[in-house]
C-alpha cells in the first residue's frame, strides 16, 4: 500500500498545468485531493487573493476530512513589468504568491499531524529574471524566503519545501533546436518532473529534508552564457 493512501492533500491551482499533474499523481496514490481554484474544478472554486474564500475553503476540507496532511502551494501570481503593471495588479500578485499560501498555513496549524508537508511552488525566477516581469519575480521571490520561516516555526511537527521549476511545458509541445539544448539535459521540463518532486519531498524519504529550496530547471540556471561562447549570441 503506498504511504499516501488515504491521505489528505489540499493543492492551490489545481485545475490545470502542474497543478494538475501534483493532483493526478496523489490520487494515483490514493489520496483525497482538495483543490481550489479559479478555474472549474470538482472541489472548490474561488479566488485565493480572497480571504473569506480562504476560510470558506478550509472550513469545507476540515469538516469532510478532519485534517491536511499536505499542502501544496501551487497557485500562479499574474506577471506584469513595471512600465505596465499597476499597484492594485502588484498587490494582487502579492496576494496570490504570498499571503495566500502564508494564510493558508495559518490556518490549517491546528489540523496538521505530525509529519505534515507543506510544498510551496516558486520559480527558478526567484533567482533570475526577464525584463518585466517584477509582480511575478518578487511573488515568487517571496515565497522561497518563506519557506524557510515557516520550516522554523512549524518544527518538527511539519515539514516546509520550495520547488523553483525552471521551464516546465503544459501544452505536450516537442521542442529542439536551441530550445531544447539551453538546458544542459537536452529537454524542456513537464509536470511529471515536478509532480514527482512533490510526492518525494511529502514522503517518509526526505524526513531530514525542510527549509530547502530545489531548483528542478534542466541545469539552465548554472548554464553561464558569454556573447559568441560556444555559439551563444546577443542579437
Amino acid at each position: 500500500m503506498s504511504e499516501f493512501q488515504d491521505k489528505v492533500v489540499v493543492v492551490t491551482g489545481g485545475a490545470q498545468g502542474i497543478g494538475k499533474c501534483i493532483c493526478e499523481e496523489f490520487e494515483r496514490e490514493g489520496a483525497h485531493v482538495c483543490v481550489i481554484d479559479l478555474q472549474k474544478n470538482d472541489y472548490f472554486v474561488g479566488d485565493i487573493a480572497d480571504q473569506s474564500t480562504l476560510e470558506a475553503f478550509v472550513e469545507k476540507v476540515i469538516r469532510e476530512y478532519g485534517h491536511v496532511d499536505y499542502l501544496v502551494n501551487n497557485a500562479t501570481p499574474i506577471s506584469k513589468g513595471i512600465e505596465k503593471c499597476t499597484y492594485e495588479e502588484f498587490e494582487y500578485a502579492l496576494k496570490v504568491g504570498i499571503t495566500a499560501p502564508f494564510y493558508l498555513a495559518k490556518l490549517l496549524v491546528p489540523y496538521f499531524p505530525q509529519g505534515s508537508c507543506i510544498i510551496n511552488i516558486s520559480s527558478s525566477r526567484d533567482r533570475m529574471s526577464q525584463p518585466q516581469t517584477e509582480s511575478y519575480t518578487a511573488s515568487k521571490g517571496g515565497i522561497h524566503a518563506l519557506t524557510h520561516a515557516l520550516a522554523v516555526s512549524l518544527g518538527p511537527r511539519v515539514r516546509v519545501n520550495s520547488i523553483s521549476p525552471g521551464w516546465i511545458d503544459t501544452t505536450d509541445s516537442e521542442f529542439s533546436g536551441p530550445d531544447a539544448i539551453q538546458q544542459p539535459v537536452g529537454r524542456v521540463g513537464r509536470p511529471e518532473d515536478i509532480a514527482s518532486m512533490v510526492l518525494f519531498l511529502c514522503s517518509s524519504k526526505a524526513g531530514f529534508i525542510t527549509g530547502e529550496n530545489i531548483c528542478i530547471d534542466g541545469g539552465m540556471t548554472k548554464l553561464m552564457v558569454y556573447h559568441n561562447d560556444h555559439g551563444w549570441r546577443l542579437e
